[in-house]
């Protein structure tokens, strides 16, 4: 049992990066779930489903990789933890590399990306930064 089940997320879809893997396997949760949601809206991975294998359930990541082989995830990062929350109000959500990553949140309108909480005119906890 993790204390932080999204950090192991992250951390399962990173070091399968970093040995090439096609896809990953994460233990399933709703809140996974649309974290990889949005990864495949922002175009960092392929494809994921969520699927039963009996009593467990999974999410199949498909990661995506570019020309020669390179991932289309350079890094990825969490940022709020369990021992230290990071809220933001709307004009305090930080841009990630100049505009060119993400920033994932919870929001009281759902999980979205930061952009789309500041046009909602919302903040919420800063999960994770994608880049």
């Amino acid at each position: 049992m993790t204390s932080d089940p999204i950090a192991d997320m992250l951390t399962r879809v990173r070091n399968a990066l970093s040995a090439r893997h096609p896809k990953v396997d994460v233990p399933a949760s709703k809140l996974k779930a649309e974290i990889a949601r949005i990864m495949k809206e922002e175009g960092y991975i392929l494809n994921f489903k969520v699927a039963e294998e009996g009593v467990k359930k999974t999410i199949k990541i498909y990661l995506k990789y570019g020309d020669n082989n390179s991932p289309v995830i350079s890094r990825i990062e969490r940022v709020s933890r369990p021992g230290c929350r990071v809220y933001v109000g709307q004009d305090d959500i930080p841009r990630v590399l100049g505009g060119l990553g993400i920033n994932i949140l919870t929001t009281p309108r759902g999980v979205m990306t930061g952009r789309t909480a500041h046009k909602e005119g919302i903040g919420g906890e800063i999960l994770c930064q994608i880049w």
